[in-house]
């Protein structure tokens, strides 16, 4: 927001200059973004009153002037400009003068002459608005020698404030005033809010107002009769002009003047227009057309608040007037609107039709109703002081639910203690005050009344703030924070991703890391059934593109994007893991998703199956976890269905590993044969075991039997190990496959798959005939669960 200097310290006295202003203020919460100086470049440039004018003696366009500026010696000057004539005033830039975009003035000869400056034109000071020709002539009131920055008024700054969203009462220059007059310890001064009712005609008698929606804080409606439609005045149109408003007549600018002056937004209605004379604060027909000010037609909704005459609309209510109800140069009688509306509103409102104005900028904030009020009256004064028209009698205000003060307790001492100070409490009471949160004081209690355009002030921590901000940041102390402990560590969730990453960097794998945010076209590209639950996801409402627009319910797109692209790099072969998240969305919308830990690894190059089975059984023995079973799945659309297992953990699907379906392969421009796990970390980390107990080395020996079994191709090597396992109880210690065999030599349809089997008590040694007794019943057993036969 642009704060102009000159119409601050109308307001308030400020007797340093805008850069320390700007400074201060910073300090104290305003933040400052820029302060821009219009006449920085200007200097040596005064006010000079020609005394002479005679020819050059050595050439016919020139002409040697002598010019009093406000010294004993008049100053000569030699020009070729013709539109002065003696006793004319003119801008005089002396010898070291600097003009706008560096142009340095010396004094010199021209023609012989000698000439000790140049008399200015508005296009070398810089201010022309369209080409000119000639010196700028002065009027005769204007005092010789001074500064022609301070004659023309371009000493003047304009603060550029930065106002967060919950100080809607810093939006105006009043608003800034008093943050001025809080910081520098001073005083400041509400502008004239006295008018004068001259149309005996009441307003309340021509015009009915009625609010059907809530989204209607206040409304506010004054009659003005016999307007004058014509241009504001000079200052007016520059108090504009500085913040960054263009004028455009007087009974506009009056209603912009108002909004800067104090931050609430007013509208000025042709009264010719109110046909029905009723207003009516309502929700726009879904789908209905409206043409605004700025001649667009625009598609409203049902949710956008108007202000209609009758069922006509007229206006987006805190955004816009329409084109219908505009104010013209034959506009005889207005209706000032003044109101306050819902920021929300305004706000989605104003983003769905891509029209922010001055008025929806401050509207969105949530502007204090009972401002409304103020800034009629100001309103009505400044019709006064300008003579625009005659202000009818009476006031249409709608307010129902008035907002009023609220009173906040605090203890003195803990504020002390919150910010590390000593503060008496009097003087606390001072800097509130000077704020107008009034304070009173009842022992070490401090009793605020908030005023309404405080919504920022809730909490005791809010007032804290508001003491420490006028102190001075700068002048509170540091201090070591005082806590009880100080013992820092990782969680046990850290600990554990520590062990998994180690395990599978240890396996020779990188990590990767990759978006939550996806595309629904993904889905399509792993054959992801249409009714799969996997996509059913949580959808972003405002996201960057379609490739962005939801958040994953799986990781393998995440890992196949990773895979393709170091695939088309040209890498011979990759081994990558991620460690992410996943969402699956509630049942309930309203409620926030659920987030999975997942352990995402693919691979492709000089690798198969069992590598990345080696793989799942690191992390598994670093994670100390037993009882985990990898079972056959040929259902997953995503994988290759006679290369694929889930795993479990007891009963419990923790995740799946396989080759990856070579039309996904295909999908993403592989052509080599991928492979890739997906586990459930959350599940691992719940089954995980890290404390190590010691066991000593068995006593007795061990007895190593072999065993070669014929068996069908379907059947499952784990469903082997399992009988051998069972059977065997706890004499047998360890069962390894070693080897798998399908040729000339076996029957089509069948394989031949041989085991070490190590058995072992740890109390006793054992005989050749305890073991050949359970060796016969796991071989039994084998033959008639799976038609197994000896080799």
């Amino acid at each position: 927001m642009k704060v102009p200097v000159r119409w601050l310290k109308d307001y308030v006295d400020i007797n340093i200059s805008s850069e320390d202003l700007g400074d201060r203020l910073t300090l104290s919460g305003s933040k400052v973004e820029e302060i821009i100086c219009s006449g920085d470049e200007i200097q040596n440039v005064v006010t000079g009153k020609i005394i002479e004018i005679k020819p050059h003696p050595d050439a016919d366009k020139l002409v040697v002037c002598q010019l009093n500026v406000g010294k004993e010696e008049p100053v000569q000057i030699v020009t070729g400009a013709n539109n002065m004539k003696e006793g004319d005033i003119v801008p005089v830039a002396l010898h070291g003068a600097i003009l706008p975009g560096g142009l340095k003035i010396k004094k010199g000869k021209l023609r012989g002459i000698v000439s000790n400056g140049m008399m200015c034109s508005e296009e070398e000071l810089g201010i022309a608005e369209e080409e000119v020709h000639g010196l700028m002539i002065l009027s005769q009131e204007t005092h010789l020698g001074k500064d022609i920055k301070e004659v023309l008024g371009l000493n003047s700054s304009v603060i550029d404030f930065e106002i967060t969203s919950n100080r809607p009462d810093c939006l105006s220059v009043v608003g800034i005033a008093r943050e001025t007059a809080a910081t520098l310890g001073t005083n400041y001064k509400m502008p004239n809010l006295n008018y004068k009712v001259l149309c005996k005609e009441n307003i309340c008698e021509n015009l009915k107002v009625e609010v059907k929606d809530d989204l209607c804080r206040r409304y506010m409606a004054r009659g003005v009769k016999n307007v004058k439609i014509e241009p504001s005045p000079k200052w007016m149109q520059e108090r504009l002009t500085e913040a960054g408003v263009r004028p455009i007549n007087n009974i506009v600018d009056i209603t912009n003047f108002v909004m800067i002056e104090l931050g609430q937004p007013m509208h000025a209605f042709d009264a010719r227009q109110i046909s029905t004379n009723s207003i009516v604060i309502d929700r726009a027909k879904d789908l209905e057309k409206f043409i605004t000010l700025d001649e667009v037609e625009r598609e409203l909704k049902n949710n956008m608040l108007c202000i209609k005459d009758g069922d006509r609309t007229v206006a987006l209510a805190g955004i816009m007037g329409g084109l219908n109800s505009e104010v013209k140069d034959d506009t005889s009688n207005i209706i000032l609107e003044c109101a306050n509306f819902d920021g929300t509103n305004v706000r989605v409102s104003s983003k769905i039709l891509g029209l922010r104005t001055e008025a929806s900028a401050k509207f969105e904030k949530d502007l204090d109703p009972n401002l409304v009020q103020i800034a009629m009256d100001r309103a009505c004064n400044l019709i006064n002081e300008l003579n625009v028209g005659q202000i009818m009698e009476g006031t249409v205000d709608v307010y129902t639910k008035k907002t009023e003060e609220h009173v906040l307790e605090v203890d003195s001492k803990w504020i002390n203690r919150f910010l590390g100070t000593d503060l008496p409490k009097e003087e606390i009471k001072e800097y509130l005050d000077r704020l107008e949160l009034y304070t009173k004081i009842k022992e070490d209690i401090l009793i605020i009344t908030i005023p309404t355009n405080r919504t920022d002030i809730n909490i005791k921590e809010d007032v804290a703030e508001e003491v420490a901000r006028i102190y001075g940041y700068n002048n509170i102390p540091t201090t070591i924070i005082n806590c009880s402990s100080r013992k820092g560590g990782k969680t046990v969730k850290q600990h554990l991703d520590d062990r998994v990453i180690e395990a599978l960097i240890g396996s020779g794998l990188n990590q990767s890391i990759s978006y939550s945010f996806v595309s629904p076209k993904v889905f399509d590209e792993i054959l992801l059934p249409k009714d799969s639950f996997l996509r059913n996801v949580v959808k972003i409402k405002n996201p960057l593109g379609e490739d962005y627009s939801i958040m994953r319910t799986t990781t393998v797109p995440s890992m196949m994007e990773a895979l393709s692209r170091n695939y088309s790099r040209n890498n011979d072969e990759a081994r990558l893991f991620e460690m992410g998240k996943i969402y699956i969305p509630d049942k309930d919308e309203n409620n926030l998703p659920e987030e999975r830990n997942i352990i995402n690894i693919g691979m492709y190059g000089n690798v198969d199956y069992l590598d990345m089975k080696g793989v799942i059984e690191n992390i598994i023995e670093y994670l100390g976890i037993s009882s985990v079973k990898f079972v056959r799945e040929s259902e997953n659309p995503t994988f290759h269905p006679g290369k694929t297992a889930n795993i479990y953990i007891k009963k419990n699907l923790i995740g799946t590993l396989g080759e990856i379906h070579p039309d996904v392969s295909d999908n993403y421009g592989i052509d080599e044969r991928c492979y890739m796990a997906e586990l459930n970390l959350d599940m691992l980390y719940n089954y995980s075991n890290l404390n190590k107990k010691y066991k000593s080395l068995p006593k007795f020996p061990a007895v190593s039997r072999d065993i070669a079994l014929l068996v069908d191709d379907n059947v499952l090597v784990q469903e082997i190990e399992d009988i051998i396992v069972r059977q065997g109880g706890k004499m047998v210690e360890r069962v390894k496959l070693f080897d798998v065999y399908k040729g000339k030599q076996i029957e089509d349809g069948k394989k031949s798959v041989a085991y070490s089997i190590l058995y072992r008590l740890e109390n006793k040694t054992l005989t050749d005939e305890e073991v050949n007794k359970v060796h016969d019943k796991i071989v039994r057993t084998l033959e008639n669960k799976l038609g197994a036969q000896l080799r």
